[in-house]
């Protein structure tokens, strides 16, 4: 994306959108995945759509805010607003109707002012998702924020952010899909949405069978969560050129077992512990963000639209992690994964409830998440596929840089394959991009390694 885009956007005062019909009074619990403390938080994402002549006449805001007010009909919880109960151990949706907020504006730029690769990070974010003042917290605020920027070239930006305990990627795909729908002028929602959440509640009596490293306490003693007072972030796309001379480095035994997001996910641990120059002493994690929706048992309904995920730790030293091979690290990631069974997702449970909703274990850890099959893209309000859309950007958690997404995405060479936007201190970001370039640039064949042979 250009970053020395400048633009104006002339904003509408936000207004709540209700349920276009009457719908339930009620208080819904959430489930003990969903009201964990390191889901209390807004996520935001984005939409960019092209003009599209078959839709001449016809104005995105109204189709879009319009929509949103049928699908709050089947979707009622979000029209209300989350209660703390239990001295804030439990949380609840209060099921009021009062609506989610929706802002319409217009700006000055064009969809190809953007340049050819839009995606995230967004210098622009702020712009085309007003933080409207006093709607930001979890509980008794609106559960969606959404802005709908019609741009000069008759294109279209949806941006919005969602309470993170009520829906994960997964869920707020299936709301927004409702939308598209009703957009494009169907009467009901293909896929019925279910609340079920007491289907994730802990056990009575709670039991932790499953070792979860993942909430380990760990002190900082060395003050690692302090923000660095210059973070920089940056994109990163790994296409199939990439993704080819990465899968190169790795022993024969992996180079077809290992999936994508494996590899992916190993390459950017190493990375980012080297380029942060962790002390080699030091235990390092990834956290894996695992769908569990067909690992319940049984399976969890089709239309479930809640926080239905895990995140298995894989842990190592700093010094076996870097200075070992690609594969150690693919090896570690594809174990910890494996771990996740129906077990393992109902002691998360447990443990959450015997802990009192602890936050993962943010010392030393980066949190990876990936969205590429959740379904951003095929949300089409009758303008056609996104451009880009999905998370607006990278760097979510307790501190700068704690958290990632891997994002499906189209280069403009017509490439399919994944970015993933980074957070890092400005040093670190130039020594992991350098390593990047190197580690997925051609090489001649008879100069390409079997391992990697950089300081990684």
């Amino acid at each position: 994306m250009a970053s020395t885009l400048e633009f104006t956007v002339r904003r509408k005062e936000a207004v709540l959108v209700r349920p276009a019909g009457p719908t339930p009074h009620e208080l819904k619990k959430l489930s003990d995945l969903d009201d964990q403390m390191g889901l209390r938080f807004q996520v935001p994402a984005v939409h960019f759509f092209r003009n599209n002549p078959s839709m001449a006449g016809k104005d995105p805001a109204k189709v879009i805010k319009d929509a949103v007010a049928k699908a709050l009909v089947y979707y009622y919880p979000f029209a209300g607003r989350v209660r703390e109960e239990e001295r804030g151990m439990k949380l609840s949706v209060d099921c009021t109707g009062e609506g989610i907020l929706f802002v319409e504006a217009d700006a000055d730029v064009t969809l190809d002012q953007f340049g050819d690769e839009i995606w995230p990070p967004f210098k622009c974010l702020g712009d085309i998702l007003h933080d409207v003042p006093g709607t930001g917290d979890v509980v008794n605020c609106p559960l969606f924020l959404i802005q709908v920027t019609r741009l000069a070239c008759g294109g279209f930006i949806v941006a919005y952010r969602h309470n993170h305990t009520m829906a994960d990627a997964t869920g707020v795909v299936q709301f927004l899909k409702a939308v598209s729908e009703f957009a494009r002028g169907a009467s009901r929602p293909s896929q019925q949405p279910v609340w079920a959440r007491e289907l994730l509640l802990a056990r009575n009596p709670p039991r932790v069978t499953c070792e979860l490293r993942e909430y380990d306490d760990v002190p900082d003693t060395k003050n690692t969560l302090v923000p660095h007072p210059d973070m920089v972030d940056r994109g990163f796309f790994f296409g199939p050129r990439q993704m080819a001379r990465l899968r190169a480095q790795l022993p024969p035994h992996l180079r077809k077992a290992a999936s994508s997001f494996e590899i992916i996910t190993a390459v950017l641990w190493r990375g980012r512990t080297a380029s942060l120059k962790v002390d080699p002493e030091d235990t390092v994690r990834i956290l894996c963000i695992v769908n569990g929706r067909s690992k319940i048992k049984p399976p969890l309904p089709s239309g479930f639209y809640g926080n239905a995920f895990v995140l298995p730790a894989a842990v190592s030293t700093a010094r076996d992690l870097c200075a070992g091979q690609l594969g150690y690290a693919v090896e570690l990631v594809k174990r910890a994964k494996g771990r996740v069974t129906d077990e393992y997702i109902r002691s998360t449970a447990d443990l959450l409830v015997v802990r009192g909703k602890p936050h993962a274990t943010a010392v030393g850890t980066f949190l990876v998440s990936d969205v590429t099959h959740a379904g951003f893209r095929e949300v089409d309000f009758g303008w056609g596929e996104a451009v880009y859309g999905g998370p607006a950007k990278g760097g979510v958690g307790p501190v700068p840089g704690f958290a990632t997404f891997y994002m499906p995405y189209r280069n403009r060479e017509g490439e399919n394959g994944v970015v993933v936007p980074m957070c890092l201190p400005r040093p670190a970001m130039e020594r992991f991009s350098a390593e990047f370039d190197e580690l997925t640039r051609e090489q001649p064949k008879a100069q390409q390694p079997t391992h990697i042979l950089s300081a990684l």
